[in-house]
């Protein structure tokens, strides 16, 4: 990763290894997106896929919020997208306008004659997913170390969903189907996806990734009991394995950051589960989570997004209940959303949100002038 310049900003990285540091830092999922004008001038008629596979596409729409906010958030995520995987795997994936990703040709059942084939195939991340590092590597440059950039991926459970499904979904008839039916199967897959994981991960951070991040974004749909059977296992297998990875690299392990949307029942276990950042949405008290959390690691989030749809009022009482259950956040708190930003959000709106951040968390620091 020689030829990368040094980095002005690592307040997010001190934070995520648990140092103490003078103001939490800020970043927000989904930064880069369709809720700012320029992500639709840059995007011009290309479809979604067409933007991920371009680097320099990829790269410029990563960077549209570090120039947008300059000064007030903490990091970069690449613009990519978690259904890459799938894709890697001999999938089709689309991006249907308004509706979101559909798999043309699902899973439909280990018997399938597609099941075989993708349990059969030697999957090469490196050449299938090549345009990621690409563009990682030229974000990299781009950024000239204002802040750093995190890589991400989609947890095996929720890549599971989307390649049974076919799509998003309200009942999760044909996943729950698989697990419950077809258990064996399932966890092979899930097996199969996890070491896909670990290396398309340390792929991204040898191409100059700082910081990484798993997505279980339906990891609500699963009971307590059955997010032990068929999630957690295979978030730790990423957690145990990559570092080893990328000692095999030999590069220096990064903090990792594992966001299950919707396990509120599962923090304890997510705590322990070897990643160094813990996501929390915003269904979790903050409070109640620090208490949780006992410190074992530094916890992310987490802002209901829809609050950047109210006023000014509004998201300055959120952000200040934030701020207070996380203790002024100087320590062991990321400050972000709860999940990514939404379409139609008033991207000053966010700009405020994160002023907000900085104002009130700037006011924990400064003495009380109380007589």
């Amino acid at each position: 990763m020689a030829g990368f310049d040094v980095l002005k900003n690592d307040l997010l990285l001190r934070a995520a290894r648990g140092e103490r540091v003078e103001r939490p830092p800020i970043w927000v999922m989904r930064q880069a997106g369709r809720y700012l004008p320029e992500y639709h001038q840059a995007k011009g008629d290309n479809d979604f896929f067409t933007c991920c596979r371009s680097p320099e596409i990829a790269s410029t729409l990563t960077l549209q919020p570090i120039d947008r906010y300059n000064g007030l958030i903490d990091a970069a995520i690449i613009f990519s997208d978690i259904l890459v995987i799938p894709q890697a795997m001999g999938m089709t994936v689309e991006m249907l306008d308004k509706k979101g990703p559909h798999f043309p040709n699902p899973l439909k059942s280990p018997t399938d004659g597609q099941y075989e084939q993708l349990m059969e195939r030697r999957v090469d991340v490196a050449q299938e997913l090549d345009y990621v590092y690409q563009a990682i590597t030229m974000t990299r440059h781009k950024l000239k170390g204002r802040v750093p950039l995190y890589g991400f991926c989609g947890a095996p459970w929720t890549l599971l969903c989307y390649m049974v499904e076919g799509g998003g979904s309200k009942l999760f008839v044909q996943v729950k189907t698989w697990i419950y039916k077809y258990p064996m199967q399932s966890k092979k897959l899930l097996q199969k996806i996890a070491e896909l994981c670990v290396e398309y991960l340390a792929l991204q951070v040898k191409a100059g990734a700082q910081i990484i991040q798993v997505f279980d974004s339906w990891a609500a749909e699963l009971s307590p009991a059955s997010f032990k059977e068929f999630s957690l296992p295979y978030l730790r297998y990423i957690s145990q394995n990559l570092p080893l990875r990328l000692e095999e690299f030999r590069l220096k392990s990064v903090p990792m950051v594992v966001f299950a949307k919707g396990a509120w029942h599962a923090l304890d276990d997510l705590c322990g589960s070897g990643y160094q950042v813990v996501g929390l949405d915003w269904l979790q008290d903050p409070a109640e989570a620090v208490q949780k959390a006992r410190g074992r690691v530094v916890l992310q989030g987490n802002a209901d997004p829809g609050v950047l749809y109210g006023d000014k009022e509004a998201i300055t009482a959120v952000v200040q209940d934030m701020v207070q259950g996380f203790a002024g956040g100087k320590q062991g708190w990321i400050a972000n959303l709860g999940h990514g930003v939404t379409p139609f959000v008033d991207p000053d709106n966010l700009k405020f949100f994160f002023e907000e951040i900085h104002r009130l968390t700037e006011a924990e620091s400064r003495p009380s002038t109380a007589m």
